[in-house]
């Protein structure tokens, strides 16, 4: 008998993979913005699919960000910005989302939202 939390973690898997193979299936673009939200920080990462490197990476952990809260809408904002400034710097203009098993709602919207704002086409 399988438990809740097996179950759960299989759910989790599924929605990865489906987002994931979506994107490696349908999309042209060379990099992918891959987001992971944790209940206290969020982090982003660039990664060139090609190659299999991350090219540059930017979270509410690094350089003491102007918000108190890490897990806050204010900080993924910060943390959109500060990754397609990096972005920008290494004259990348387009990258696909990935999202992973999150719901493109709130602190994942919100960093998504500010990429493209500073220039990153998502």
């Amino acid at each position: 008998m399988v438990s809740n939390i097996k179950r759960q973690q299989l759910r989790r898997k599924r929605r990865v993979n489906r987002v994931r193979n979506a994107i490696r299936r349908c999309s042209t673009r060379q990099y992918r913005l891959s987001v992971f939200r944790s209940n206290s920080n969020i982090y982003a990462q660039l990664i060139d699919d090609e190659k299999g490197v991350t090219v540059c990476a930017a979270n509410t952990l690094q350089n003491n960000p102007s918000t108190g809260n890490g897990g806050s809408v204010a900080a993924a904002t910060e943390v959109g910005t500060r990754i397609a400034e990096l972005a920008a710097a290494l004259n990348i203009k387009e990258a696909a989302l990935d999202r992973g098993a999150y719901r493109y709602h709130g602190r994942i919207a919100a960093l998504a939202d500010a990429a493209r704002a500073a220039g990153l086409n998502l």
